[in-house]
């Protein structure tokens, strides 16, 4: 049992056999002006106890330091407050514990755990990844992290978004533009190469709608709609679900140059999957299900062909499934998607990582898949998270304005070279394979941390040169710091000094000391708080708290050179203890630490 519950679960005791209360309590830490560690909050049980607060306060006080068999060493009464100073043998102990146990904070997964699976990434393969894209990637391999750690079972799916308009567009300005020009030709990454043709599409199609409104008089509207380019790309899109050859073999070369640069992409940010559905295999499923769906009236069909579905009834409004020429909308494909999945998997829990411009559409699904009957339509999960924006403003694709994922993961590295070269050109036997390699790994754990470290649910500001100081709350700061406690490690070990399996108890302990101990006793519930509130930036700033109040004491305390044997001896395990617990936190978030830098 961790510290704190134990001294929860003799509290409870105290009030059972004072007051004949059967409760549950719950303590808080003690606030930093007042003695202690432990704080219980005495007014809730006035009632029972027939007595003034501080009076109460001391009553209980004097019970549990006759009947906590030492685990209270004294306390103080401030008005309705009971601080409790905590025996040194006890933190000792708890330390014993957490340094003892190499999976501390995890659940152990059993043979009916749950079985979640977490979509995420989501691309369009009519352009490479971007920033917007980084934040979904690294929010769904934490999240799926986190499930893990308390003990779920996890299966991670990706929903290729490979075939409509968009990608018709990319694949039109190819023939029209392109030149035969390949990823082999021309030097690029695939994913990069359609990009561009993707700008291209757009800038040549505004240039025809703005010709139209200036040379026939039309209206914006109509011009877009009047305009070559977008008429050719839409009957493009109607012969691919036709299946024409010609153009199914040009979508299936294309999407290939695709895939080959997102899979660079994805194991530079460390993420994988275990299951990659692809929206042609699924749309005609989402189709089919439409159509059943119009046959029992669920939907109905307009007069130009379309089918829709009226959900005024919810609250909403009409929601277009199927267009008058008959092609899909990402609605047709979500449902077909879903539907498979769950004939694959014997899925519990569905959770969608999807940005916040998607929360009405994730509304509707889960509306239309109950409709349609299924049981789990209205379980599904959306992990709706913020906008990445930037300095200057927001990005869009279409016109070339993003950040790239591959040129932002490049940058971050050489960023991380650049500001640590004068630590790590320290380092001896430092070999160049070794310095480029700390730099990968600070440059990705500033970037991630970043990132990480914000609510999933804000909007948020990327700078990247602020995620790369090793100062405040950064990746570079925490990784720093596990490096210094490493590096500690390695001499105390070099001196033949090494941790006993029980740890002596010394004479005392300093407040920073305890105070060490009960936050990493913290862990637990901080993991298990990530998965209730789906907040993997809970275990981000936890790593901060912890590595900052780390520091405070490494600032004020001797490790290696304090004298008292047992006083040194439990130093290097509370050492030891924050480097594990910070490994393992860092990479529930998947954020790599390195050994030296």
């Amino acid at each position: 049992m961790e510290l704190t519950g134990k001294i929860a679960a003799c509290v409870s005791v105290a009030l059972k056999d004072l007051y004949g209360l059967d409760v549950t309590v719950q303590l808080q830490e003690t606030r930093p002006e007042f003695e202690g560690s432990l704080t219980l909050v005495v007014f809730p049980f006035l009632k029972a106890s027939r007595k003034k607060p501080e009076d109460t306060a001391m009553e209980i006080g004097d019970y549990l330091l006759h009947n906590s068999g030492g685990a209270v060493e004294r306390y103080n009464a401030v008005k309705g407050f009971l601080n409790l100073t905590i025996g040194t043998a006890e933190w000792t102990a708890e330390l014993e514990a957490i340094q003892g146990n190499p999976r501390y904070g995890f659940t152990e997964p059993s043979d009916t755990a749950p079985l979640v699976m977490i979509e995420y990434s989501s691309p369009n393969t009519n352009k490479p990844l971007h920033l917007g894209h980084v934040r979904n990637n690294l929010l769904g391999w934490a999240l799926a992290n986190v499930m893990e750690a308390n003990g779920c079972k996890v299966v991670k799916t990706n929903i290729v978004n490979d075939r409509g308009i968009h990608i018709c567009k990319s694949m039109l300005a190819w023939l029209r533009y392109g030149n035969g020009e390949t990823p082999e030709t021309s030097g690029k990454k695939g994913d990069h190469l359609i990009g561009d043709y993707y700008v291209a599409f757009d800038r040549h199609y505004r240039e025809q709608v703005k010709a139209l409104m200036e040379e026939q008089g039309m209206d914006e509207e109509t011009a877009k709609q009047e305009a070559p380019l977008i008429k050719e790309a839409h009957e493009m899109l109607v012969k691919w679900e036709q299946g024409d050859p010609e153009v199914r073999s040009l979508w299936k070369r294309m999407n290939e140059w695709v895939y080959a640069g997102f899979s660079e992409t994805y194991k530079a940010l460390g993420v994988s999957f275990d299951k990659i559905y692809y929206e042609s295999e699924t749309y005609l499923e989402g189709k089919k299900k439409v159509l059943e769906g119009l046959e029992q009236g669920i939907f109905y069909r307009r007069a130009d062909g379309s089918v829709w579905a009226d959900l005024r009834a919810e609250g909403l409004d009409e929601k277009l499934l199927l267009r008058a020429d008959g092609t899909s909308v990402y609605m047709t494909q979500d449902i077909g998607t879903a539907k498979l999945r769950f004939e694959d998997y014997p899925i519990d829990k569905m959770i969608y990582v999807v940005g916040n411009e998607q929360n009405y559409h994730f509304q509707v699904l889960s509306i239309l898949l109950d409709k349609l009957g299924f049981k789990w339509g209205k379980g599904l999960t959306h992990f709706s998270y913020g906008m990445v924006e930037l300095p200057n403003g927001r990005m869009k694709s279409r016109e070339g304005t993003v950040v790239d994922a591959d040129d932002l993961i490049a940058k971050m590295t050489e960023e991380a070279a650049l500001i640590s070269s004068d630590k790590v050109s320290r380092l001896e036997d430092i070999t160049p394979e070794e310095a480029r390699e700390i730099a990968r790994v600070v440059g990705m754990g500033a970037l991630k941390y970043f990132i990480l470290k914000v609510d999933a649910r804000k909007n948020m500001l990327f700078n990247p040169e602020e995620s790369i100081d090793f100062n405040g709350n950064t990746g570079p700061f925490i990784l720093y710091t596990y490096a210094r406690i490493r590096s500690i490690l390695r001499k105390a070990e070099a001196e033949g000094l090494r941790l006993p399996s029980v740890l002596p108890v010394p004479s005392s302990l300093s407040p920073k000391e305890t105070s060490l101990i009960q936050h990493l006793g913290l862990f637990p519930t901080v993991v298990r708080q990530a998965a209730q509130d789906y907040n993997p930036s809970c275990i981000a700033n936890y790593c901060y708290d912890l590595v900052k109040e780390y520091n405070q004491f490494y600032h004020d305390f001797s490790v290696l050179h304090e004298e008292d044997t047992r006083k040194r001896t439990l130093r290097l395990a509370l050492s030891s203890a924050v480097s594990k617990i910070v490994k393992s936190g860092m990479g529930i978030l998947g954020i790599e630490v390195p050994e030296r830098m």
